[in-house]
Parts: C-alpha cells; sequence; structure tokens
C-alpha cells in the first residue's frame, strides 16, 4: 500500500500523518516505545515491517494515523505530554475528524497515552495498550537489579526530565502516581508472551487488579507469539466497538 503522508515538525521533534484514501473520519494517535522515532522523512512504523503491516492496516480501514518521534525516549516527561497535546491540537485544526481520537500505545508510549486519557478525557475515545509501561516506580525498582540497564535508564530519564542524574531517580520516587485508574474511557490490553520489557506482573496485572477493585474490569488479551499478526485486527474491532456514539 502507498502511504499518503505528510512529515512536519512541532517544537523542534518530526511528526507524521498518514492520511487513508477513503478517511472513516476517525483519528488514532500512536505512542511508541523504546524504539520509536520519526525522522525527516520515515519512522520506525514505516521502517520495522511488523510495525508497518500494522500500520496499513489501520489506514486500511479508514483511521488517519499519527504521531510524533517525542523526544526520543521520553518515559512519560511532562515535556511529551504536552507536545501530544500540541500534535492533537494541530491536527484537529489540519485535518477533518472526529474530535475525539483514539489512543494506540506501546510499552514506554502508556505512560504518556493514559496522562492524555486523564487530563484530555474528553478528546479521548478509548485506549489501546500493548506490554505497556503502566508503573514507573516499579520499573525502576525491578531495573535495579540489573546493574547496566540501570545505569542506562537513569541516564535517559535524566535526560527525559531534566534532572540531574545523581537526582533524578529520588526525584521521580517522590511523584505521586498520576494514573487515573478510575476512568471512564474505554480501555484494553494486549499483552505477548515474547516482550518482557515491562513486567506483566507490575504493570498489566497491577492495573487489572486496581480496576476489578473500582468495579470497572478492562479487557486484556494474552496473546502468543504465533497470533500476534491477529492483534492488530482485535484492535480494529475495539476501536469500532466505541465508534457507535460520536
Amino acid at each position: 500500500m502507498e502511504l499518503m503522508q505528510r512529515f512536519f515538525q512541532l517544537d523542534t521533534e518530526w511528526c507524521v500523518v498518514h492520511v487513508p484514501e477513503r478517511p472513516n473520519g476517525f483519528g488514532i494517535i500512536v505512542l511508541g516505545d523504546k524504539n520509536h522515532f520519526v525522522e525527516e522523512d520515515s519512522s520506525f512504523l514505516i521502517q520495522n515491517q511488523g510495525r508497518l503491516q500494522m500500520l496499513n492496516e489501520l489506514i486500511g480501514q479508514g483511521y488517519t494515523v499519527f504521531y510524533s518521534n517525542l523526544y526520543g525516549r521520553h518515559w512519560g516527561s511532562k515535556s511529551a505530554v504536552m507536545l501530544v497535546k500540541r500534535l492533537y491540537h494541530y491536527i484537529m485544526k489540519s485535518e477533518i475528524l472526529n474530535n475525539r481520537i483514539h489512543i494506540l500505545a506501546e510499552g514506554m508510549g502508556a505512560l504518556v497515552g493514559l496522562q492524555i486519557a486523564d487530563t484530555m478525557c474528553e478528546h479521548v475515545r478509548s485506549v489501546a495498550l500493548i506490554n505497556p509501561c503502566i508503573d514507573l516506580k516499579a520499573h525502576i525498582d525491578h531495573e535495579k537489579e540489573y546493574k547496566f540497564f540501570y545505569k542506562q535508564l537513569k541516564k535517559e530519564l535524566a535526560r527525559a526530565y531534566k534532572i540531574n542524574e545523581k537526582q533524578v531517580i529520588d526525584e521521580i520516587m517522590k511523584e505521586q502516581q498520576t494514573i487515573n485508574f478510575d476512568t471512564e474511557i474505554p480501555l484494553a490490553i494486549w499483552q505477548t508472551t515474547d516482550r518482557k520489557s515491562f513486567d506483566p506482573e507490575f504493570h498489566t496485572r497491577m492495573l487489572e487488579e486496581r480496576r476489578k477493585e473500582l468495579g470497572k474490569p478492562i479487557f486484556i488479551s494474552y496473546l502468543v507469539t504465533e497470533k500476534k499478526y491477529r492483534m492488530t485486527g482485535a484492535i480494529c474491532r475495539f476501536f469500532k466497538q466505541q465508534e457507535e456514539e460520536l
């Protein structure tokens, strides 16, 4: 499929919008994981074969898909959240779309996606998460067991949060949890068995238990590697279920 796309910059960060031949009037913002990037004329979703297949399937269903480089490994920083809000308003002005969008977030992208769902709830139709990082503090504690990865994580956090590397862990651990577990926005999670970057026990299952306690269970699908190709179709069906009411 030939992609109809437009690259542009917001606050020095490259962004892209993919427009389908037959738009269905709904938009999806993609918030990627650690390997996500957008350059002047390409992106991770375009270069990675699996993600390109997903992108083509979303576009083929009529969705306008947009996303940003988001300063690289942002780890849910406020600057990344603010840029997503700017991107949303830009897209709403430049494209003809329903003002309530879907969020598709993978890995660390969930840290931004859930904040957007909380602070912009009137503009979010649904949230789909893939192998999400939901609790940054739990992830930090988990990485302490692995010296090399923990050292790298501290550098990334310091850069993302603009805090001295020696102080960044203490500052983040002091912050209050910002996730709104009680949100009414439809939420679903796809967890694949071949990805362990973010232990499901500390993220997916933690969110599942919190939602059960609130009497608001969420849809969770655990996929073995051989069935990963079915995920995009299931995500599209989930999105369409939330589009009956404009």
